[in-house]
């Protein structure tokens, strides 16, 4: 793991907020991607641009344990970090006096959370490929079952029965 650099990633379900920070907590750089191959591969150079190396791996912390993004980044087989929502706003606490909710200081919190408390959090396991299976996005599952759910509803009444009441 880089001791030198880590990263944070506020997650939406439309784009991200990313931080890296150095090891004296000193912003390096800031971005925000789509949540779409274009989105990784801009992460990716980035990280890059700040000493990611197959042999030193810059870790992340984000606030989900799920996603495409998420899955992309375990690929690499870089350090990731789940990070609970609730604990980080309380680091957030310590950053700011407002409650005002920042996607870019909320990266920042989750790459200094790597920084200064890395011991305290776990990094996810790598995934088999029943976890991978297990992981299928939740909206595709969702449209299928809405679709078996219309074409049900949408199948003929069995002749001899009233209009409106099916015989199963």
């Amino acid at each position: 793991m880089s001791a030198n650099v880590t990263c944070g990633i506020d997650w939406a379900s439309d784009h991200h907020d990313v931080a890296l920070v150095d090891a004296d907590g000193k912003l390096l750089a800031k971005a925000r991607i789509g949540d779409d191959a274009d989105g990784l591969t801009l992460l990716l150079d980035l990280l890059a641009e700040h000493g990611d190396a197959p042999q030193d791996l810059i870790p992340v912390a984000i606030e989900t344990s799920r996603g495409l993004l998420l899955a992309a980044l375990r690929a690499t087989g870089r350090p990731v970090y789940a990070i609970n929502p609730m604990a980080a706003a309380r680091y957030r606490d310590r950053h700011t006096v407002t409650r005002k909710k920042s996607d870019h200081l909320d990266a920042m919190v989750l790459a200094n959370i790597l920084r200064t408390d890395a011991e305290m959090h776990r990094v996810l396991p790598a995934d088999s490929e029943l976890s991978l299976f297990r992981s299928t996005p939740r909206s595709a599952t969702d449209n299928a079952s809405a679709a078996s759910s219309t074409s049900i509803r949408e199948l003929p009444d069995r002749p001899g029965k009233p209009p409106g009441q099916r015989q199963w």
